[in-house]
Parts: C-alpha cells; sequence; structure tokens
C-alpha cells in the first residue's frame, strides 16, 4: 500500500480551533485541519508554514508535535504529523478549501471530521484544557 506523509496545522486561537472543509476528491466536504504533502528535503515544520502559507495565505507559528497519526485508508497508508499551531496575523484566506469554521470545545464534534483528523479530537480537548 502506498504511503503518503503530510502535516496538518491544529491552529489555535483562545479555545478555539480552526477547521477546514475539503473541496474535492473523494472526501469532499469532509473537515480536516489545514496542511499538505511534505516535499523532499523539507522538515515537518517548515512544511507546514509552506503548506499554510499557499492553503491560506497565512502566516503562523509552529508549536508542539501533538501526535503523528497513522492511518490506513481504502487507497493509501497517511501518516500525518499534527503540530499545535498560532497565527501571527489574524488574516486568513480560503485559497483551497470550501470552507473554514473556528470550532469552540463545544461545537468540536459538530462537524464530519476525516476519520485521521477526528482521532485528534480528545487530545485536543485535553490541549485546550490546560489554557483555561
Amino acid at each position: 500500500m502506498k504511503t503518503i506523509e503530510v502535516v496538518a496545522a491544529i491552529i489555535q486561537n483562545g479555545n478555539k480551533i480552526f477547521a477546514t472543509q475539503r473541496g474535492y476528491g473523494d472526501f469532499k466536504d469532509w473537515w480536516e485541519f489545514p496542511g499538505g504533502k511534505m516535499e523532499k528535503g523539507e522538515t515537518p515544520e517548515d512544511a507546514l508554514v509552506r503548506e499554510i502559507k499557499e492553503e491560506l495565505s497565512a502566516d503562523i507559528h509552529v508549536g508542539k508535535l501533538l501526535h503523528t497519526v497513522e492511518w490506513d485508508y481504502p487507497k493509501f497508508h497517511l501518516t500525518m504529523h499534527c503540530f499545535m499551531c498560532s497565527l501571527l496575523r489574524d488574516a486568513l484566506h480560503l485559497n483551497e478549501h470550501e470552507a473554514a469554521r473556528w470550532l469552540d470545545m463545544s461545537s468540536i464534534h459538530s462537524v464530519k471530521w476525516l476519520p485521521a483528523d477526528e482521532i485528534l479530537l480528545p487530545m485536543i480537548e485535553k490541549e485546550i484544557a490546560l489554557f483555561q
């Protein structure tokens, strides 16, 4: 099975996280954390800064690695390095996604998450609770 290695930004603003809705592919309309594929020679952190700039026209601070997800989708195996992040400026623009939302912990389960992203939710809830 083919393996795809990606990075994902869990962008936090206070007690909210930023979620994006896919506008294409087999999982169109499902929700995910923004990010994308790593390029050869890139660190996960560098890839994440580049991907968020491309997808959201935003600059981020990459914080700690929350978790590396290993997930088998029907057509490929996913390795996804997920980092807690914050915006350096409040400007975000959707260049690739269909929609986006800031979700607080009471609404974090209100969207249809991709399976690999959904398993992060309990970890994110714990992380956010540390800041309250």
